[in-house]
């Protein structure tokens, strides 16, 4: 137990009118007198409480009303619950150490801790289920900056075994990624965590000369970082406009109103992300430069044309032939 718990465990006491002493904290924690005796000198004297001890009572008191620092304050309340919600969003909600804390945070601090916590809702989309023990190795060789023996899987499924320096950990629209020195490609790269098949300290401190530049992350827009090669500019109109405007899509991005609605500007790398981006608007977004980009988009609407093409009336397929479909 902390001092912080042992000290609100003592306040809760006084508050209680139970005139709490030294022996209060040690038999409850198991812990030493004296270490009792330095957990009241705290909250006295750091924490600035107006204790006075009762001789009759054998036991402190306020001498006038007193609330411990966050106690009380609905922002710190709201802000530990958002806290909670989000480690459960982000699908570290099973980990241990995150519902220690919560339930360390529900008696701690206020009851209404509770009502909020039932009161608020954070929802993502994307969410993708992690190796806990995979992710918490990762976690460990950022801390103690070792280097980490991996097997990842890339996306054409192919599996190879790595030595990297991870330098960051970066969760983006809900999916997990370390960032990292490759020994095997020799440069920076992302490495998403749900693809890391098996992870393990090699006890081996990162070198000297491999470090985080956070000069060269978020340069250009979204997860696939890079020098930006062009600044990508796109017209949104009607309900697409409404939104976007008070949207951050990136930190170097402009926001223009114009006369049919808005116009974004943002420095792009790698333009996969951008594409989906952009189609998720359908017609209330558009394209103006660069041509590559545009010829990037009406590529893709074609080849998405092509699975809606009118085809004529037949029967309906039967499982056999759904199945084939599914098989390809």
């Amino acid at each position: 137990m902390s001092v912080l718990e042992r000290v609100f465990y003592f306040h809760r006491e006084i508050l209680g009118g139970k005139y709490p002493n030294s022996r209060t904290l040690t038999e409850h924690f198991e812990i030493s007198l004296a270490t009792s005796r330095r957990d009241i000198s705290y909250l006295r004297d750091r924490l600035l409480a107006p204790l006075r001890f009762d001789a009759q009572k054998n036991g402190f008191y306020y001498a006038e009303g007193f609330h411990l620092p966050f106690e009380e304050s609905p922002r710190i309340i709201f802000l530990l619950a958002m806290l909670s919600k989000l480690a459960d969003e982000a699908g570290l909600g099973e980990l241990q150490e995150v519902r220690q804390l919560e339930q360390r945070l529900s008696t701690m601090i206020s009851p209404a801790y509770g009502t909020i916590n039932e009161s608020l809702q954070c929802l993502w989309i994307e969410i993708e289920s992690i190796d806990h023990q995979i992710f918490e190795i990762v976690i460990e060789a950022v801390v103690k900056k070792q280097l980490l023996a991996l097997q990842y899987r890339s996306i054409g499924e192919e599996t190879t075994a790595r030595t990297v320096a991870p330098l960051q950990i970066i969760n983006y629209q809900g999916r997990w990624y370390c960032y990292a020195f490759c020994s095997l490609r020799q440069e920076n790269r992302l490495f998403h965590i749900g693809r890391i098949l098996r992870a393990e300290l090699t006890g081996q401190d990162i070198p000297d000369n491999i470090s985080l530049d956070r000069s060269t992350l978020g340069q250009s827009f979204g997860i696939f970082q890079g020098k930006p090669r062009y600044t990508a500019e796109i017209l949104f109109t009607s309900t697409a406009a409404e939104l976007v405007k008070n949207q951050r899509w990136h930190k170097n991005q402009e926001i223009l109103p114009v006369k049919k609605g808005v116009l974004l500007r943002l420095p792009v790398s790698d333009d996969r992300e951008l594409v989906m981006k952009i189609l998720q608007y359908g017609a209330m977004a558009r394209v103006l430069s660069p041509p590559a980009l545009m010829q990037r988009l009406q590529d893709e609407i074609t080849a998405m044309a092509e699975n809606y093409r009118p085809q004529p009336p037949r029967v309906p397929p039967d499982h056999r032939e759904i199945t084939a479909i599914l098989e390809k």
